[in-house]
């Protein structure tokens, strides 16, 4: 009691059913239901209706939105608004439908010894087990191999990863049933080594340019204007 006014807490009303539309759109919608006459009760429901997409003005190009929101307002009553119908459908939202939950997405099974190489990785061995063994089976596994040595790269690139240590988590992954042979340098089936002898290659060309461009300039200086070989300024 403060003032002589008594003072009802949050806590002690009715709990909110859909708390983001405010208490109250829930009031509106609980006297909606007292509302004996058909017709007046489905124009009392869609005021309410444009009143939640006025305040909510962002989702008017939402596709459905205004649907989604006439199923809330079922919701809120309890579903106990009879005779009431959506305009888009023609028909009142079902509370066993609207209730069905979604399956649960089971989630993604994998070693955590190599989380780093990620979950593709994993699928791309296991198709590589179902192959048969020959040529393309083996370009394939030394494909995941240069795929593994390029993840490894991309999370981790403050440390140095050689192909050995690639090439036995391979191993492992698989169970040893895959194997990259000793040989098969990874680097090269990623084109790494490729773009570092392109990069020489324009070291090479930078290195002829400054050659080119100090051997004219020491032309200039004996025999040009200025340089310890020409003629001196009176």
């Amino acid at each position: 009691m403060v003032d002589g006014h008594s003072m009802t807490y949050n806590s002690e009303k009715e709990l909110l059913t859909m708390p983001e539309y405010g208490r109250n759109i829930q009031l509106l919608v609980l006297h909606a239901r007292e509302i004996e006459e058909l017709e007046q009760k489905q124009a009392f429901i869609e005021r309410i209706v444009d009143l939640i997409q006025q305040m909510h003005p962002q989702t008017k190009n939402v596709e459905d939105y205004r649907t989604k929101i006439w199923k809330h307002v079922f919701r809120i009553a309890e579903y106990e608004l009879e005779g009431v119908v959506v305009p888009t459908t023609g028909e009142a939202p079902n509370k066993e439908a609207d209730n069905v939950k979604p399956e649960t997405i089971p989630y993604p099974k994998s070693d955590t010894r190599f989380r780093h190489y990620g979950n593709n990785v994993n699928k791309l061995i296991q198709k590589a087990l179902e192959m048969e063994e020959g040529p393309v089976r083996t370009g394939f596994v030394n494909t995941i191999g240069s795929y593994m040595k390029l993840a490894y790269r991309t999370w981790n690139k403050e440390h140095y990863v050689s192909d050995e240590v690639i090439k036995n988590d391979l191993e492992k992954f698989s169970g040893g049933k895959l194997k990259i042979d000793n040989s098969i340098i990874l680097d090269h089936l990623s084109g790494t080594n490729n773009k570092r002898r392109s990069n020489d290659n324009r070291g090479d060309r930078r290195d002829r340019d400054n050659y080119r461009g100090g051997r004219s300039n020491n032309n200039y200086g004996k025999g040009g204007r200025g340089g310890k070989g020409g003629k001196k300024r009176r």
